[in-house]
């Protein structure tokens, strides 16, 4: 018999703001970041994300490391709500990324050995960041219209394909630092002042271009996103869309105006594009200038 009451839980990789999480019902197990590469701290628990750029924009020469949620951090959280026969969908960040899914996987052996019954589905996002958080609250979306947990399990699994990530960062260092060069390496060299353009889908990094300024950056982003448009002949109504930034909030806002005007220039209305501040986990790897677009299909249930 299916089980209709259960809870949605993410990793720390989703960059969905605290408020909004306690709103809808989400728990976060927490990635961590250090500095030293010694003492790791919580993100947003123990250090917040505004803290954390700032330490990097203070010192370009600092390059933070992160570190997966442990075992016993999702063991602690799916225990108590397997004892309460609480069903759980927890979405975890892409497998090419980092093994906070494996975490969670082991977790999920440990409370089924004391509660056979539970019901835990582990998915692998292939995705991060902001785009995980939109299809994080596309699953709490579904929670709220009462969908059942093996239809909301199956559509998140529909949907994930759909999500895109079209970015750019400000320089390649802290990719190179991060270990997420890979598929780039050959995309800007050393050239001083590149700016490296990047696709996220199905949940790996794919080098797009490069510009030498911001300002074309910002409109290759767009174009990017007019190429994914017009190949899945895109109606805006339809899917839902973000702007992610690391330390500039100000660019953020002035890019969302951007993209307001060329999607009415396309006749593709939007009721709204969020700004949601791409987290520690993430940003370790792009450093404190990240800048650029989610977008994923909605549930359309």
């Amino acid at each position: 018999m299916e089980n209709n009451k259960y809870k949605i839980i993410t990793d720390g990789s989703c960059d969905l703001p605290k408020e909004l999480l306690i709103e809808k019902g989400v728990t976060v197990v927490p990635f961590y970041v250090s500095f030293d590469g010694e003492h790791y701290l919580k993100e947003v628990e123990e250090i917040g994300v505004r803290d954390f750029y700032e330490k990097m924009v203070a010192d370009p020469n600092t390059f933070p490391k992160s570190s997966l949620p442990s075992v016993q951090d999702y063991t602690d959280v799916f225990l108590p709500l397997a004892a309460e026969n609480t069903a759980i969908i927890c979405i975890c960040i892409t497998t090419k990324f980092s093994g906070s899914m494996q975490s969670a996987l082991n977790a999920k052996e440990i409370v089924l050995e004391t509660y056979p019954n539970a019901q835990i589905t582990v998915i692998d996002a292939t995705v991060n960041t902001v785009l995980q958080g939109l299809l994080v609250l596309e699953a709490a979306s579904m929670q709220e219209k009462n969908i059942p947990y093996e239809q909301v399990v199956a559509k998140i699994e529909e949907m994930k394909s759909t999500g895109r990530i079209f970015f750019t960062v400000g320089n390649m260092e802290y990719l190179k630092h991060g270990g997420r060069i890979g598929k780039l390496a050959g995309l800007a060299g050393s050239v001083l002042g590149i700016k490296p353009l990047i696709t996220l889908k199905e949940g790996e990094i794919f080098p797009s271009g490069i510009t030498r300024s911001r300002k074309k950056s910002m409109e290759k982003i767009l174009e990017l996103l007019d190429d994914y448009l017009k190949e899945f002949q895109v109606d805006m109504a339809e899917y839902s869309i973000t702007v992610g930034f690391g330390y500039d909030y100000e660019e953020a806002v002035e890019f969302r105006k951007k993209l307001m005007q060329f999607l009415e220039q396309r006749n593709q209305i939007v009721d709204e594009i969020p700004i949601y501040q791409i987290g520690a986990t993430i940003g370790v790897h792009t450093g404190p200038y990240p800048l650029g677009i989610g977008i994923i299909k909605r549930h359309g249930l």
